[in-house]
């Protein structure tokens, strides 16, 4: 049983699979976040073009 949890307490492959998993939450959220910003400037220039063309006329 001692061998057991000493063997345990050296495995470092699933350790491994919780850093990769951390790295992409990151990644998703950095995303996440510059898809909302981008969304958001992007929705304000078209309102821009739009409002502009509208004007136009």
């Amino acid at each position: 049983m001692k061998n057991l949890i000493a063997r345990f307490m050296k495995d470092e492959s699933g350790a491994t699979a919780i850093e990769y998993g951390l790295i992409a939450a990151l990644i998703s959220v950095g995303i996440i976040s510059a898809v909302g910003l981008l969304g958001n400037e992007l929705a304000l220039t078209f309102n821009e073009v739009t409002d502009g063309l509208q004007n136009r006329n």
